[in-house]
């Protein structure tokens, strides 16, 4: 396995415990970012179940002509993602970045599933 490989997986797993320390039961929010689509979910790790997800896939955010790699697409993803959750009765997750830093895609996820309702 190459560096960067073991370097991100060291990060994504140091990320997770501390994640598991402080969620007191909340829900996770967990963005996964490819080079070409952004995806989330808000997983409930007591029942091991998806509660709600969102991708930049989906056919009403590919008919806005945004693409899954910018931060508009991202900023679409999040609200949808919060909209979801915020109906399913999820209004406080935690948020699980992964192995990506807290910038540009991802951090525009995170502010516009603030923005839609979702507190973390």
């Amino acid at each position: 396995m190459s560096q960067l490989k073991v370097t991100n997986a060291r990060r994504k797993q140091r990320v997770r415990i501390s994640l598991r320390r402080s969620a007191n039961g909340r829900p996770r929010l967990s963005v996964f970012r490819s080079s070409k689509h952004i995806y989330a979910q808000v997983i409930d790790d007591l029942k091991g179940e998806t509660v709600a997800s969102a991708s930049s896939l989906e056919k009403s955010l590919r008919d806005g002509g945004k693409t899954g790699a910018n931060i508009d697409a991202a900023k679409a993803v999040g609200k949808l993602l919060a909209e979801r959750a915020v109906q399913k009765g999820v209004k406080e997750v935690v948020f699980d970045r992964g192995s990506y830093l807290y910038h540009g895609r991802v951090k525009a996820l995170a502010d516009a599933a603030r923005e839609s309702g979702l507190s973390f």
